[in-house]
This record gives C-alpha cells, sequence and structure tokens, in this order.
C-alpha cells in the first residue's frame, strides 16, 4: 500500500479520499492556498497540510512543478488528484511516473490516449467494446460532416476530436446549423 497520499484537491473531494484513506489506515496530506486557511475542514481531518504559497486555489492546485516538490520533500509516495484540475493531466500524472510517486488515476498514456476521441474510439473498437457509429477521421469542412450526419440520421454528436462535445437533433434549418456548429468547432468557441 501507500506510506502517505497527498490529495491535490480541495473541499469535499479532499475530504473523501481522506475518508477512504483513514479506512484503509493510510496517512493523508492535502496542500492548501491563501484562499483555503490552514483550518479549512480537509485540513482539519488530514495527517498533514502544506502551505503552497499562493493566494488563489487555481494557482495552487495547477502548480504541478510545486506540488511534485512538495511531495518529494515530505515523502509522500503516491497523489490523489480527485477530479477537475489535474485530475486528466497527462504532463501531471508524467511527472509523477518519472518521479516514482504513483499518480492514483490513469497512466499518463492512458490519459493522452483518451484525450483524443478519434484514437480512443479506435482503440475500444479494436478492444470490442460496442461504439455508436460515426466518424474514425478528423473532418476537414462542413460539407463532410452533412454529409455524415445525413447517413447517421437525426440526433448526433458533433466534437473535436480533442475538446467538448455539442449535442445536435434535426429541425428546419439542419444544414445551416450544422454549418454554423462546425466553424463553431473549428474555432474553439463555446
Amino acid at each position: 500500500m501507500f506510506n502517505k497520499v497527498l490529495i491535490a484537491n480541495r473541499g469535499e473531494i479532499a475530504l473523501r479520499v481522506i475518508r477512504a484513506c483513514q479506512d484503509l489506515v493510510i496517512p493523508t496530506a492535502i496542500l492548501y492556498s491563501g484562499f483555503d486557511k490552514k483550518d479549512h475542514l480537509q485540513a482539519k481531518f488530514a495527517d498533514f497540510a502544506y502551505f503552497m504559497g499562493a493566494l488563489k486555489p487555481l494557482d495552487t492546485y495547477m502548480d504541478i512543478k510545486q506540488i511534485i516538490r512538495v511531495a518529494q520533500h515530505n515523502k509522500v509516495d503516491a497523489i490523489h488528484p480527485g477530479y477537475g484540475f489535474l485530475a486528466e493531466n497527462a504532463k501531471f500524472a508524467g511527472l509523477c511516473e518519472k518521479n516514482k510517486i504513483k499518480f492514483m488515476g490513469p497512466s499518463s498514456k492512458v490519459i493522452n490516449l483518451l484525450g483524443d476521441k478519434i484514437k480512443a474510439k479506435k482503440t475500444v473498437k479494436k478492444a470490442g467494446v460496442a461504439i455508436l457509429e460515426g466518424v474514425n477521421k478528423k473532418l476537414k469542412n462542413a460539407k463532410q460532416a452533412l454529409k455524415i450526419a445525413k447517413r447517421i440520421g437525426p440526433a448526433f454528436r458533433c466534437q473535436p476530436s480533442d475538446g467538448p462535445e455539442y449535442n445536435f437533433y434535426a429541425w428546419d434549418g439542419f444544414q445551416l446549423l450544422l454549418k454554423l456548429l462546425f466553424w463553431l468547432i473549428q474555432h474553439q468557441l463555446p
């Protein structure tokens, strides 16, 4: 098991991880920012609390190099990212791996793979997982998207291979809306 788990998150997420570690009799450590202060709930329940120096939570929980330094200095052998912040950050997971600190989540390789929806889809299909009909390559323009949308049917999901998804349902103006949607995705607008 682990000698000490550093929780690189805050609030309810940190408390849930602390509770799970306590059930397994694993000492826990949390990070805190100037905003959180040391008397926040997660600091009271964790065995150790390390001040990161930053005032804003985002600056504290996204400072990958500082988190690794704190982990090394305090002999942490595992880091739990919670969710959000660094939970899907392949660079952070890779840095943990490089420094022989267990990242309590998917490997950096898996995070990278799942970040590219086309590669991920091909991988799960190869593994025999049933997937919805769709596209297995990046589309170049709205004309290609419209052709595929007509083949798939009235309801489909449109998304960049490395970003958020958009659900789309057919109605009057279908072609115009698809062109607009494709333009939004190409320009990474919400």
